[in-house]
This record gives C-alpha cells, sequence and structure tokens, in this order.
C-alpha cells in the first residue's frame, strides 16, 4: 500500500504558521509520504481566485515534487432543501478532482435524518439520497474519477448503513471512504466493520482514538461522546484503541491495494503526530 496524508491533519499547523497548501504539500513530501490528499479546497489559502485554479497549482507542484494525490474529500448533504443543487454542486466538485489529478472523490452522504418526519430513519435517508449520488457518480465516471462515501457523521456511520447506501446506489463507479476509526463514533468494532467494508473500499483512512467509558466523566477538553456515549479522542495513529494493523490486514486480504491514508485530529503537536503516525504505518504495511 501506498502511504497518504490528508491535509486535514496539518488543521492546526496551517492556523497557526498561516502556510499554504504549496507549504503542506512539501511538509509531507519531507516528512516521507507517497502522497497527500486534500478536503475542500480553499482559495483563500492559495491566494487564487478559485477552486480550479488552486486544484491546478497544487497538481503542478506536487508533479514536479514527486508527490502522488491520493484523493479529494468534501462536504454534501443530499437530504438538504434543494438535492437538485447539491447534484450539480457536488458536480462541479468532481471537476475539481479531475483540475487536481485525485482518481478518488469522497462526498458525504447527509449530516442528520430529515427533521419534522415521522419515524424517519436511515433505512428512508438511504432510498432517498441514492438515486441523487448515482447522478454523481454517473457523471464523475464519464471524467474518470471514482466517487464514495466514507463511514462519518453518526448518522451513516455505522458499516451496515454505508453498505446499504452503496448497493442502493448500485454504481461500479460508487464505493467506500473506509475510516477505520470511525466507526467508534458509533459504538461500533473496527474489525467487524472493516471486515464488511473492505470489499467496497475505495479509499481508506488511517485514524485513531482514545477511548473512556461513559459510566466515567469526560476528561473534558478534546474529547467528545459517541453515539452511546463513551467518551473518545483523536490520537496519533498507533497510539489509541482502534486496532489499525488488523484492520490492514483485513484489507490486504480483501485486496485492497490503495492509499492508506493518515488522518489526525488529536490534542498532540500536528507535525509529531504526522512523523509518528507514518513510521507506525510504514511498519504494519511492511
Amino acid at each position: 500500500m501506498k502511504i497518504g496524508v490528508s491535509s486535514y491533519s496539518f488543521s492546526k499547523y496551517m492556523k497557526d504558521t498561516g502556510c499554504t497548501y504549496i507549504d503542506v504539500c512539501n511538509l509531507a513530501k519531507e516528512i516521507g509520504y507517497d502522497g497527500i490528499e486534500f478536503i475542500d479546497l480553499k482559495p483563500e489559502i492559495s491566494g487564487l481566485e478559485d477552486d480550479v485554479a488552486t486544484a491546478r497549482q497544487i497538481r503542478a507542484h506536487c508533479s514536479e515534487i514527486g508527490l502522488g494525490i491520493a484523493a479529494y474529500t468534501i462536504g454534501a448533504n443530499f437530504l438538504g432543501e434543494d438535492p437538485d443543487a447539491e447534484v450539480e454542486r457536488v458536480k462541479h466538485q468532481v471537476e475539481v478532482a479531475v483540475e487536481l489529478g485525485a482518481p478518488v472523490m469522497r462526498h458525504d452522504a447527509c449530516w442528520g435524518p430529515r427533521q419534522g418526519v415521522p419515524r424517519y430513519t436511515w433505512r428512508d435517508a438511504v432510498r432517498e439520497m441514492a438515486p441523487h449520488i448515482r447522478k454523481v457518480t454517473e457523471f464523475a465516471a464519464g471524467l474518470g474519477v471514482k466517487t464514495c462515501t466514507e463511514n462519518h457523521g453518526t448518522f451513516i456511520q455505522d458499516p451496515e448503513r454505508v453498505e446499504a447506501l452503496i448497493r442502493e446506489v448500485n454504481h461500479p463507479n460508487y464505493g467506500w471512504l473506509v475510516d477505520m476509526g470511525n466507526f467508534i463514533c458509533a459504538d461500533y468494532d473496527s474489525l467487524k466493520a472493516v471486515s464488511i467494508a473492505a470489499p467496497y473500499a475505495f479509499h481508506v483512512h488511517a485514524k485513531d482514538f482514545l477511548f473512556k467509558p461513559g459510566s466515567e466523566p469526560t476528561p473534558g477538553v478534546g474529547w467528545f461522546d459517541t453515539r452511546g456515549k463513551n467518551h473518545i479522542r483523536g490520537t496519533i495513529v498507533g497510539h489509541g484503541v482502534i486496532p489499525v494493523a488488523q484492520c490492514v490486514n483485513i484489507l490486504k486480504t480483501a485486496g485492497y491495494d490503495g492509499y492508506l491514508s493518515l488522518e489526525f485530529e488529536g490534542l498532540e503537536d500536528n507535525l509529531t503526530a504526522i512523523r509518528g503516525g507514518l513510521e507506525y504505518l510504514r511498519r504494519v504495511t511492511a
């Protein structure tokens, strides 16, 4: 597997230093990553006129320094007031992914159930969202970009829910961004979840969490609650409770050979976590 890093992992560093996407690419290359993925490109960070120009600049620079583009990830909500407009907005982001040179684009499905509808469940959401997501992936397929949704956002996070969405969309160009850490947010065992997800994997995030049972008081800063009211906090990959090495082996056995992309969102120093996470992932993928 190639080892990548999400630009999201540099968020605190970027905020503290004011560095640009180009600076982050240079750092990722210097640290030793094979590739990098980007989330919701913002022209104000690049200083260019729009997201397309930003994508082109990043692609050219990564080509120059020999750093791969692993993926492009964006937010989306197909349960909003105007899902057709959301389809068109996400289609534009596919075009950004093309300019970036990203072979895979992850988009969210939604951020929660539809409000004000009695007994509205995740199954209702899957049926409602699937036709819109299919339009996006059909468009993306024509441009050579695979699309996928992550187990992310608490509502469409359990493996059964994401699998049901993928099967309802029912298109070979649409799959799963498997985040091995995020399953804990829904109090789901990572090994069982990754076993379900592996056949659909288009891209993978390596993420780790610390854990405290909900029977104890919350530790405080940096911690948040799972759906079942346990307490978790992001940490350096390899330092927490997620069985990252076993998850990697499950994915290998299933035939996954794409990028394994580190995503860090803990309290530890950004660069320390990004360097340490790479060292760990090199060991578990050797």
